[in-house]
């Protein structure tokens, strides 16, 4: 059965979905790579990979190794270079869509404090990998961002980043 894949770097960027959805962690596939979590039901495949290329990489090479993936959305935080875009604004990344604001967005190997290294909007560690691998598999595909940040040095807690998902879900859960 063919289901939608939900990317998120880290397990609190899923933790409204899993939530939402009542899901619990998938024992039933052995996992690779130990650092891979993943949550489903007959629908959805929601898998936590870790920060960054390899781990995005990786774990998305597995997915499409062991599931049918009709389509994927990557759903995270991305810092913003725009003070004038307030925290918890939800952007689109890779189309433009009827109620979703757009953006381009730089993904980066390491965090970013200095606004001049980033020619566009948003940036994360993420996305860029996400949708080389991904669009190899398959057409669609979304890349939804929540801004949680300026390019502060200070890393947003958890319970914030659980916040800003579940206050952005409902405007983008008709993708699903």
């Amino acid at each position: 059965m063919f289901k939608t894949l939900i990317h998120c770097a880290l397990l609190c960027e899923a933790q409204a979905l899993i939530n939402y959805y009542k899901l619990s962690l998938d024992r039933t596939k052995p996992n690779q790579a130990t650092h891979i979590k993943i949550y489903s039901n007959d629908t959805l495949v929601i898998v936590i990979s870790g920060v960054g290329k390899i781990n995005t990489q990786n774990t998305l090479k597995y997915i499409f190794k062991n599931y049918q993936i009709s389509k994927a959305i990557n759903l995270g935080i991305a810092g913003c270079v725009d003070e004038n875009i307030k925290i918890g604004s939800l952007f689109c990344t890779n189309k433009k869509l009827e109620n979703l604001n757009h953006a381009r967005i730089t993904t980066l190997d390491t965090i970013c404090t200095n606004k001049n290294q980033i020619s566009t909007v948003l940036v994360d560690m993420e996305s860029q990998y996400f949708d080389e691998i991904a669009s190899f598999h398959l057409e669609d595909i979304y890349i939804i961002k929540v801004v949680s940040d300026h390019l502060e040095e200070q890393i947003p807690t958890k319970s914030f980043v659980i916040q800003l998902i579940q206050n952005t879900f409902k405007e983008w859960k008709h993708l699903l």
